[in-house]
Protein backbone atom coordinates (compact mmCIF):
# COMPACT_ATOMS: atom_id res chain seq x y z
CA UNK A 1 0.00 0.00 0.00
CA UNK A 2 1.31 3.44 -0.94
CA UNK A 3 1.93 5.99 1.76
CA UNK A 4 -0.69 8.74 2.06
CA UNK A 5 0.47 12.35 2.18
CA UNK A 6 -1.35 15.32 3.65
CA UNK A 7 -2.26 17.95 1.07
CA UNK A 8 -4.16 21.22 1.05
CA UNK A 9 -6.20 22.62 -1.78
CA UNK A 10 -8.37 25.58 -2.67
CA UNK A 11 -10.82 26.17 -5.49
CA UNK A 12 -10.06 29.09 -7.82
CA UNK A 13 -13.18 31.15 -8.44
CA UNK A 14 -14.13 33.86 -10.88
CA UNK A 15 -16.03 36.66 -9.13
CA UNK A 16 -16.87 39.35 -11.69
CA UNK A 17 -18.93 41.43 -9.23
CA UNK A 18 -17.51 41.23 -5.74
CA UNK A 19 -20.52 43.06 -4.28
CA UNK A 20 -22.88 40.26 -5.40
CA UNK A 21 -20.64 37.46 -4.03
CA UNK A 22 -21.52 35.22 -6.97
CA UNK A 23 -18.78 33.02 -8.37
CA UNK A 24 -18.00 30.26 -10.81
CA UNK A 25 -15.38 27.61 -10.04
CA UNK A 26 -12.65 27.69 -12.65
CA UNK A 27 -9.66 25.84 -11.18
CA UNK A 28 -7.96 24.13 -8.25
CA UNK A 29 -4.60 24.70 -6.59
CA UNK A 30 -3.04 21.85 -4.58
CA UNK A 31 -0.09 21.91 -2.19
CA UNK A 32 1.58 18.83 -0.71
CA UNK A 33 4.39 19.96 1.63
CA UNK A 34 6.02 16.56 2.15
CA UNK A 35 6.46 16.04 -1.60
CA UNK A 36 7.20 19.73 -2.26
CA UNK A 37 4.34 19.74 -4.75
CA UNK A 38 2.49 22.90 -5.75
CA UNK A 39 0.41 22.89 -8.89
CA UNK A 40 -2.81 24.27 -10.26
CA UNK A 41 -5.13 23.37 -13.06
CA UNK A 42 -7.87 25.53 -14.50
CA UNK A 43 -10.44 25.48 -17.24
CA UNK A 44 -11.75 28.75 -18.53
CA UNK A 45 -15.15 27.89 -19.99
CA UNK A 46 -15.88 31.18 -21.72
CA UNK A 47 -19.35 30.12 -22.88
CA UNK A 48 -20.36 29.24 -19.35
CA UNK A 49 -18.87 32.49 -18.02
CA UNK A 50 -20.71 34.55 -20.62
CA UNK A 51 -24.00 32.82 -19.78
CA UNK A 52 -23.48 33.09 -16.03
CA UNK A 53 -22.54 36.77 -16.12
CA UNK A 54 -24.83 37.99 -18.86
CA UNK A 55 -26.25 41.44 -18.01
CA UNK A 56 -30.00 41.70 -17.45
CA UNK A 57 -30.18 44.05 -20.41
CA UNK A 58 -29.13 41.84 -23.34
CA UNK A 59 -27.94 44.87 -25.30
CA UNK A 60 -25.53 45.92 -22.52
CA UNK A 61 -21.89 44.86 -22.87
CA UNK A 62 -20.60 41.89 -20.89
CA UNK A 63 -19.11 43.09 -17.59
CA UNK A 64 -16.39 40.42 -17.65
CA UNK A 65 -13.16 40.85 -19.60
CA UNK A 66 -12.17 37.29 -20.59
CA UNK A 67 -8.68 38.32 -21.81
CA UNK A 68 -7.95 40.03 -18.49
CA UNK A 69 -9.21 36.99 -16.60
CA UNK A 70 -6.91 34.71 -18.62
CA UNK A 71 -4.02 37.03 -17.80
CA UNK A 72 -4.77 36.75 -14.06
CA UNK A 73 -4.97 32.95 -14.29
CA UNK A 74 -1.63 32.81 -16.12
CA UNK A 75 -0.13 34.97 -13.34
CA UNK A 76 -1.45 32.51 -10.74
CA UNK A 77 0.12 29.70 -12.75
CA UNK A 78 3.48 31.49 -13.05
CA UNK A 79 3.55 32.04 -9.28
CA UNK A 80 2.64 28.41 -8.66
CA UNK A 81 5.49 27.23 -10.90
CA UNK A 82 7.96 29.69 -9.39
CA UNK A 83 8.82 31.12 -12.82
CA UNK A 84 10.36 34.55 -13.47
CA UNK A 85 7.11 35.70 -15.10
CA UNK A 86 5.48 35.39 -11.66
CA UNK A 87 7.56 38.28 -10.31
CA UNK A 88 8.89 38.48 -6.74
CA UNK A 89 6.06 36.39 -5.25
CA UNK A 90 7.07 33.46 -7.49
CA UNK A 91 10.56 33.56 -5.98
CA UNK A 92 9.26 32.79 -2.48
CA UNK A 93 9.43 29.28 -1.05
CA UNK A 94 6.67 26.87 -2.06
CA UNK A 95 4.65 27.20 1.18
CA UNK A 96 4.70 31.01 1.01
CA UNK A 97 3.55 30.96 -2.61
CA UNK A 98 0.61 28.70 -1.71
CA UNK A 99 -0.36 30.94 1.23
CA UNK A 100 -0.11 34.06 -0.94
CA UNK A 101 -2.25 32.52 -3.70
CA UNK A 102 -4.93 31.38 -1.24
CA UNK A 103 -5.02 34.58 0.82
CA UNK A 104 -8.41 36.27 1.08
CA UNK A 105 -8.80 38.96 -1.56
CA UNK A 106 -11.57 41.07 -2.98
CA UNK A 107 -10.84 40.82 -6.69
CA UNK A 108 -12.19 39.12 -9.80
CA UNK A 109 -10.10 36.00 -9.04
CA UNK A 110 -10.47 34.50 -5.57
CA UNK A 111 -9.89 31.18 -3.87
CA UNK A 112 -12.07 29.22 -1.53
CA UNK A 113 -11.01 28.43 2.01
CA UNK A 114 -8.18 25.93 2.15
CA UNK A 115 -9.26 22.30 2.63
CA UNK A 116 -7.10 19.32 3.68
CA UNK A 117 -6.94 15.80 2.34
CA UNK A 118 -4.73 12.73 2.02
CA UNK A 119 -3.40 11.19 -1.19
CA UNK A 120 -0.63 8.99 -2.48
CA UNK A 121 -0.38 10.88 -5.78
CA UNK A 122 -0.95 14.67 -5.63
CA UNK A 123 -1.17 15.04 -9.42
CA UNK A 124 -4.00 12.48 -9.53
CA UNK A 125 -5.71 14.16 -6.56
CA UNK A 126 -5.48 17.53 -8.32
CA UNK A 127 -7.01 16.09 -11.49
CA UNK A 128 -9.81 14.40 -9.51
CA UNK A 129 -10.62 17.63 -7.62
CA UNK A 130 -10.62 19.62 -10.85
CA UNK A 131 -12.99 17.16 -12.50
CA UNK A 132 -15.30 17.08 -9.49
CA UNK A 133 -15.33 20.76 -8.53
CA UNK A 134 -14.82 22.59 -11.84
CA UNK A 135 -15.90 20.43 -14.74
Amino acid sequence: MQEKHLFEYAVIRVVPRVDREEFLNTGVILYCPRLKYLQLIYTLDTERLRAFYRPLDASAPLQLDIAELEEHLRAFEAITLGSKEGGPIAQLDIASRFRWLTATRSTILQTSKVHPGFCSDPAAALQRLHTTLVL
